[in-house]
């Protein structure tokens, strides 16, 4: 398969390198705008309550006046602070954000003012290595927040950060690895160009199945928004945060959302590709309607973190560790070692072997919803129903004896 060549990108007239920059940098903008608003309104309407539904028609300007609230708020600084740190620490969290999605290519070659040119700002040989990279560094924003505040609160929460992507760091990256096995590039776009007559989630659907977990915990929401736990951290890692510099850690969240959506997209589910049968229209894969297709699919995985902060619950940190290390981990390790047999196999000629690993990520998928569907009924029946009983072992644990009532005679 011919792949396209990264050294390509680079060459373009200023003004166009310029312009698509830009058009990225408001791609984004928009699309936290839009995800505030509509995360509120799917919320709300999945909890039986409309909404926003004041500001402007049908609360369609709620997210604008949200911004311009927390821009006209006063910036406090705490006393006690680390001032500098604590001021670079929302910058170090948002630019990171932003820079990963120079390398999402959004559609194919275009014609803008009579140059020829990608819907992707740049490309590198190690492109997606490069988004590994960029993205761990928004993690020391939120550690250098927490322990900048001088306050216990955003301490906890920095070094939960911290602990959390290191963890899903690895796991996310494992994902990219079969991914890379199969198309044989670490290209963005030579991997969406790989996907051109199978889109590798029906291949590699559990590496697709780890990347979605790992997404929500690297993007630090429910319920893995264990930094923030509002419940037991007071707000986490931005307690002591307020004004421009509170709304520059929810820029930086949202903007992460859209990224690793995007990145989903990408690697997953063919880029901008359209899907079938759109995809046997005539012209579907040329000029600008590829970026549509990529773009709905982008709002795809943003209503699936929308979905989970409705439904689940926060889960315990010890719980969270270990889906991490003892499930993902050792799944994708063992997963990976079944595409490269397969993949080997393949180049040796043994060409239905991709049925054959078309028929194993079945049986996974299969077998993955028999476990957790036995999980779920298990932890029902260990539910105990009605008051729990008392023990009278007061030895097990500590637990201080009931009150005494007096009688009326006493």
């Amino acid at each position: 398969m011919t792949y396209p060549d990264p050294t390509l990108f680079g060459h373009d007239p200023w003004w166009l390198i310029l312009a698509k920059s830009l058009g990225v940098f408001v791609f984004l903008l928009l699309t936290v705008l839009a995800a505030i608003l509509i995360e509120r309104k799917i919320l709300g309407r999945m909890q039986l309550r409309l909404g926003p539904n004041r500001v402007g028609p049908r609360g369609l300007l709620q997210s604008l006046a949200d911004g311009i609230k927390l821009a006209l708020k006063e910036g406090l600084v705490p006393a006690g602070v680390d001032k500098w740190i604590y001021l670079a620490a929302p910058v170090i969290s948002v630019i990171p954000a932003f820079m990963a999605f120079a390398v999402i290519p959004l559609g194919p070659e275009v014609s803008v003012f009579g140059h020829r040119t990608a819907l992707q700002l740049t490309d590198l040989p190690v492109a997606v290595l490069y988004i590994l990279a960029v993205t761990s560094i928004g993690v020391y924003g939120i550690v250098l927040a927490g322990w900048a505040s001088g306050s216990v609160y955003p301490l906890l929460g920095g070094l939960r950060s911290s602990a959390q992507v290191i963890s899903y760091e690895i796991a996310m990256a494992l994902s990219f690895v079969a991914v890379f096995i199969y198309a044989g590039t670490m290209s963005t776009s030579g991997i969406v160009a790989a996907q051109n007559d199978v889109w590798f989630i029906f291949l590699l659907l559990p590496s697709f199945l780890v990347y979605l977990t790992s997404m929500v915990g690297e993007t630090n929401r429910a319920p893995f928004d264990l930094p923030e736990a509002e419940g037991e951290l007071v707000g986490g890692f931005h307690t002591e945060y307020s004004s421009l510099k509170f709304a520059m850690f929810m820029l930086a969240e949202y903007v992460n959302m859209t990224t690793v959506s995007a990145l989903a997209t990408t690697l997953f589910l063919g880029g901008w590709h359209a899907p079938w049968p759109i995809s046997i229209a005539d012209g579907a894969n040329s000029g600008w309607w590829p970026l549509l297709w990529f773009t709905a699919k982008v709002w795809l995985f943003l209503f699936f973190f929308m979905w989970l902060r409705a439904t689940l619950p926060r889960m315990r940190y010890d719980q969270f560790m270990g889906l991490g290390w003892k499930l993902l981990i050792p799944v994708s390790l063992a997963w990976i070692a079944i595409v490269a047999t397969t993949r080997a196999m393949q180049n040796q000629g043994y060409q239905g072997w991709v049925t054959a690993l078309i028929g194993v990520t079945g049986v996974a998928a299969i077998l993955a919803s028999l476990l957790a569907w036995r999980a779920l009924r298990a932890r029902r029946r260990r539910t105990p129903h009605g008051p729990p009983a008392q023990s009278s072992d007061h030895g097990a644990f500590p637990v201080p004896p009931l009150p005494v009532k007096e009688s009326a005679d006493a």
